[in-house]
């Protein structure tokens, strides 16, 4: 077993940007910090309908590495039938329980995934997300995904990395694939 260096500053880090790879990238993270002996959890806000092979990579993982979907999937787009209330609902609860798991001390990172996604299309307010970050343990560590971050967290993160698209497979009709993409 890794021991768990302590007494680090915990950092807000957020990955965003139009380009692809902004989950990928806080995975890769999840990895290094397992490595070190951390208890990780990723927390869904869009991503609930699609199986993901990340899901099945995270049970081998556990109890350490936990993933939880908790979103309506991708809203107003693909095959999205849910409403707005109920996209909203979804968001709301996973934000609730990614606070709750971040004060029980049980976790040393936490990943908000596609978290930007619901604030920038008003599925989150903006400034439940800031109370959030308000209650982070001094020693715990915060990443954020997804596209369109606004500037008010760019500005309240210690790291930012933009995510820039400049070819896509789909661009030549090549849709995303198992194992790449999901």
């Amino acid at each position: 077993m890794v021991m768990k260096e302590k007494g680090k500053r915990g950092l807000i880090i957020v990955y965003t940007g139009d380009g692809k790879g902004k989950t990928t990238a806080a995975l890769g993270m999840a990895l290094r910090a397992l490595g070190r002996g951390w208890k990780v959890l990723m927390v869904q806000f869009m991503k609930g309908t699609w199986h993901y092979a990340e899901l099945d990579t995270a049970k081998r993982l556990a109890p350490d590495f936990e993933i939880v979907p908790m979103g309506k999937g991708f809203y107003k787009i693909l095959d999205d039938h849910y409403t707005e209330e109920e996209h909203r609902a979804a968001a709301l609860a996973a934000l609730q329980f990614a606070r709750d798991r971040m004060c029980s001390g049980k976790y040393d990172l936490l990943i908000l995934d596609e978290v930007n996604n619901a604030i920038g299309t008003g599925l989150l307010p903006l400034c439940a997300v800031m109370n959030l970050l308000d209650a982070k343990p001094a020693d715990f560590h915060i990443v954020l995904t997804g596209r369109g971050a606004p500037p008010e967290l760019l500005e309240r993160a210690d790291l930012v990395t933009e995510m820039r698209e400049i070819k896509h497979p789909y661009q030549k009709g090549i849709l995303a694939q198992k194992g790449i993409d999901f």
